[in-house]
């Protein structure tokens, strides 16, 4: 009976979790063997095996975070774990946790086991105006983030994008508890950014009377408002000219220079455009192309058409030869000669 009794009691207190705690010497990631430079920019730690084997033991929740603490410089953040691969004794941190927790290399440091709440919204501020040359900051946080388990208020964290890295700092986290910590693993957050340090508000409305000024500078100053032959003044420059044309010298052939003599124009035309032109009107049935308009010649005047010495002129007039000569038959007489026919005139046509 108080065997039965003693298993049921114990089976609630096997499956409870229970913290971890240990002390570990802190050192750079750099410091590790192999080239693991880019998990600077993460955060994430690196534990030795034996914290594993505590862990599972203990029954710790997953994802397993946790808390570090220098008892130095009492100074606290959070973190996750990437891999337990780390010499014993020996916890291994990104260089901006180190500055965070103002731990040296060798230092002792607190790793113990945590629950953080899933985080809904995190206020960044990044720490140079270098920040707002990326193009889609949001897009680069979102996936710098995967590299973080915990964001803590007032951490400064590193990120990397195109070979130059950003520091940014939690300024507010949500939902608030005591450990100023959320946890960023699978969890939908809102982000905002504060203006970052050193970024100066630009005076807009200096900014839009600048670029009316320069607006206006760069419209055409017209004298007036009318068409383009009045603004350039074409009229009075047509008629300031001078009226006589082709003067100046010539050559002979024979080396001889002689003197062109400088041709007047008479009843020369000033032009004015200052008022509209007078319209074009034509009668019904006449087009206008620039050049005399010369009526068709009527039926009368085919008749008299000479050469001008009452000799009527017959056109198409001559005679002609066949290429080979026709075969004889009976009965037909031999063909003599092609005879002259009188061409006749073409049709008249009129046109109404």
């Amino acid at each position: 009976m108080f065997s039965s009794f003693g298993r049921f009691d114990m089976q609630p207190f096997a499956s409870l979790p229970q913290q971890f705690q240990d002390f570990f010497r802190c050192y750079p990631i750099d410091a590790m063997q192999g080239n693991k430079s880019d998990y600077n920019y993460g955060g994430k730690i690196f534990l030795p095996p034996s914290a594993l084997n505590k862990l599972s033991m203990l029954n710790v929740r997953y994802p397993m975070l946790f808390e570090l603490e220098s008892p130095d410089s009492k100074r606290k953040t959070h973190s996750g774990v990437l891999e337990f691969i780390a010499e014993e004794g020996r916890v291994y941190l990104p260089n901006w946790m180190m500055d965070v927790l103002g731990v040296h290399t060798g230092s002792l440091l607190l790793i113990s086991s945590t629950d953080l709440p899933l985080g809904n919204f995190v206020k960044l501020e990044p720490q140079s105006t270098d920040f707002l040359d990326i193009s889609d900051p949001k897009a680069v946080l979102e996936n710098s983030l995967r590299n973080f388990s915990t964001l803590t208020m007032d951490d400064i964290i590193d990120i990397k994008y195109n070979n130059k890295i950003y520091r940014i700092k939690v300024l507010e986290v949500k939902p608030e508890n005591e450990s100023h910590g959320i946890c960023v693993l699978e969890t939908d957050l809102v982000t905002d950014f504060a203006p970052p340090v050193g970024y100066v508000e630009p005076d807009y409305k200096k900014l839009q009377e600048e670029e009316r000024i320069k607006k206006q500078n760069m419209k055409p100053k017209a004298p007036s408002i009318g068409s383009m032959s009045r603004r350039i003044g074409y009229a009075e420059q047509l008629n300031s000219s001078s009226s006589t044309h082709f003067s100046g010298e010539g050559q002979k052939l024979s080396g001889k220079i002689m003197n062109v003599p400088t041709k007047v124009l008479e009843n020369e035309v000033k032009l004015s455009l200052d008022k509209q032109p007078a319209p074009l009107n034509l009668p019904d049935g006449q087009l206008f192309f620039g050049f005399p308009f010369i009526p068709p010649k009527k039926d009368d005047d085919d008749d008299d058409e000479g050469d001008g010495h009452g000799t009527k002129l017959v056109n198409f007039q001559g005679e002609g030869q066949s290429l080979r000569k026709a075969a004889k038959r009976k009965g037909r007489k031999e063909h003599t000669g092609s005879k002259s026919k009188a061409t006749k005139s073409p049709e008249i046509i009129e046109i109404d």
